[in-house]
């Protein structure tokens, strides 16, 4: 068996979101004329908020919008490794580095779980020490390009939880003791399947919920 420490990680690893300045950072590197099609984002965004279409559509439009229908990995490899030294040095809270180390400390496998894209989340992981990232993929097509259409399912919500499930299957993994940090009650799936609920500088509506289960709130700065 192995015991694991699972986090979240738009504001929970860090104290922003990353996704959409993820696709900002990448346009303006690489066609900041794309910058020009921002009202058709924030349009975008509104549908959302409208409840027109999900988020897992929402990220697929954005995607298609700021960086492309489709872009080579060569091509996306210098965008991913400048954002995440960028966030490394300015988006990554105090308390996680803290936890991070104190996890691997105590023998656990660390691993990023985060509704962010795979392809650039992996790398912020494994620079911060991660053992392995779990995130919405993106169709790699026959053309050997990364697609802005997702592959399989969002890594949001019970579908969080299920691609851990999957993981671990995938890799003949024996559950132990698990330890799960987000700060967004949309993880509450993965909240009641861990063994070590901890809330992470939660929003209202998970601080409500901590209270109401026991689970345990940190302010990680």
């Amino acid at each position: 068996m192995t015991d694991f420490a699972i986090y979240d990680m738009d504001r929970t690893v860090t104290r922003r979101a990353t996704y959409t300045p993820f696709l900002l950072h990448c346009a303006l590197r690489r066609a900041p004329w794309r910058l020009l099609l921002l009202p058709v984002v924030i349009g975008s965004m509104l549908a959302y908020v409208l409840k027109l279409i999900d988020r897992g559509r929402l990220k697929e439009i954005n995607h298609r919008l700021l960086l492309g229908h489709n872009r080579h990995p060569a091509e996306l490899k210098p965008l991913v490794e400048s954002f995440a030294e960028a966030t490394l040095a300015n988006n990554v809270r105090p308390g996680a580095r803290a936890a991070i180390a104190s996890d691997k400390a105590e023998g656990r496998r660390v691993v990023m779980a985060t509704a962010s894209y795979r392809f650039y989340a992996r790398e912020i992981a494994e620079r911060l020490g991660f053992d392995e990232c779990i995130g919405t993929n993106s169709i790699l097509g026959l053309d050997e390009r990364v697609h802005a259409k997702i592959d399989g399912e969002n890594c949001y919500g019970p579908a969080k939880l299920k691609m851990i499930e999957e993981w671990l299957a995938k890799n003949g993994l024996e559950r132990g003791r698990v330890r799960f940090y987000s700060d967004h009650a949309s993880d509450a799936p993965v909240f009641e399947w861990a063994n070590e609920a901890v809330a992470v500088n939660p929003h209202d509506k998970l601080a409500r919920l901590a209270k109401a289960r026991g689970w345990r709130i940190e302010d990680w700065g």
